[in-house]
């Protein structure tokens, strides 16, 4: 097993006008499984590329278990690469596909088909370790892809977005497969994938980057509630969060944001994160699934009715969206509400925040506005 630390690590490319990767700083545990988030071109992928010695590090520095690795060739780092493509070699079986790395590193033919056939076992693959990659579907590709990793038992897996050329149902169980393998091998992990709900659903921690820059790290459930920023704040949530134009008044040791034409008392942040920004136009935030057709009743004494225009209705089953427009000032906001619903496209409603939910963000930095960690 192994640590990762990356320190203060850059990235230019020749010809380029900002770094690819800006002093990005990072510590990812023995065992870990951590996802490197981010939209395309924010530079993720450039970090595992640099960690896996397929591109030159421009400044800082890569270490595994106290090694600094920035010198060492790839194939000397004991490091395990899954890319999207799969990058099977199309003229060997399934089963000299997933032997080819060890034979490389000269290990026992004993000893390689043992772990051929254990890999092949765990992910099944025994029945096709006589096929070649075109006779086999992209589930199985990427599982053989995912089996010749496995095989080497290396220090550290890197994967680069593996699942996103598989269609929805296969990324699932293929998703809950690899999720399976990691915990199982208990080896350092990192994956990169610009899909949150992978990263929400496979990662120990989430590390979210934007522009080549760490925007913020932690755990799914911390990053999704606590978010660092707006950027985070949109990025992360299928709806994502809403953000209106507020201001915040002070009266007496109280603050409320004034926004959509109705007061929200802010009883989650200190007064004294707030006395600063008293008087000053914000940003506000609330996440679809903090706005109610109808407050549940532990929300009793803790909401506020906004008043709305309902511009579109999505039902999805499980759940529906409602697409709203806010009757004082228009703005558009997203709410996640119970599937029986009776609401329609065009009518007026009243419709419920929890004021234990709201964020707030710092207008002209985009920083969120929240209690001291």
């Amino acid at each position: 097993m192994a640590v990762v630390t990356l320190e203060r690590l850059s990235k230019r490319y020749d010809g380029a006008g900002e770094p690819a990767v800006k002093e990005v700083s990072l510590s990812v545990a023995d065992g870990e499984f951590m996802v490197l988030l981010g939209p395309s071109g924010c530079g993720k992928s450039s970090v595992l590329r640099m960690i896996a010695g397929l591109e030159s590090i421009s400044a800082g520095t890569v270490s595994i278990d106290g090694r600094v690795m920035n010198h060492v060739p790839a194939k000397d780092r004991d490091i395990a690469m899954v890319f999207q493509s799969y990058a099977l070699y199309p003229h060997m079986t399934v089963r000299e596909n997933l032997a080819f790395g060890l034979r490389r590193r000269s290990v026992a033919t004993a000893e390689i088909d043992r772990r051929v056939q254990n890999v092949a076992g765990k992910l099944a693959l025994t029945p096709f370790l006589g096929r070649k990659p075109h006779a086999l579907s992209g589930g199985q590709r990427q599982r053989v892809a995912l089996g010749r990793a496995i095989v080497r038992d290396p220090k550290v897996f890197l994967f680069d977005e593996p699942l996103s050329n598989l269609d929805a149902a296969l990324r699932t169980t293929t998703r809950n497969e690899l999720i399976k393998q990691q915990h199982e091998l208990g080896t350092t992990t990192i994956y990169v994938t610009h899909d949150q709900i992978e990263a929400m659903t496979m990662g120990d921690r989430i590390c979210i980057m934007n522009r080549g820059e760490l925007v913020q790290i932690g755990s799914p459930l911390e990053v999704y509630r606590k978010p660092a920023d707006t950027f985070v704040a949109r990025f992360l949530g299928s709806p994502p969060m809403n953000l209106m134009e507020a201001r915040l008044e002070r009266s007496g040791d109280a603050f409320a944001v004034q926004t959509a034409g109705i007061s929200i008392p802010v009883i989650t942040i200190p007064p004294q994160r707030l006395a600063p920004y008293a008087g000053k136009p914000l940003i506000h935030g609330i996440r679809p699934e903090d706005l109610y057709e109808m407050p549940p009743n532990e929300l009793a004494g803790r909401s506020v009715q906004l008043p709305a225009r309902i511009l579109a209705v999505e039902p999805l089953g499980a759940e529906t969206l409602l697409v709203l427009a806010t009757k004082a000032s228009n703005e558009e906001l997203i709410a996640r509400i119970g599937r029986e619903t009776a609401l329609r496209s065009g009518s007026e409603v009243m419709i419920s925040l929890d004021t234990g939910a709201i964020h707030l963000f710092d207008r002209d930095t985009g920083k969120a506005i929240a209690e001291p960690p």
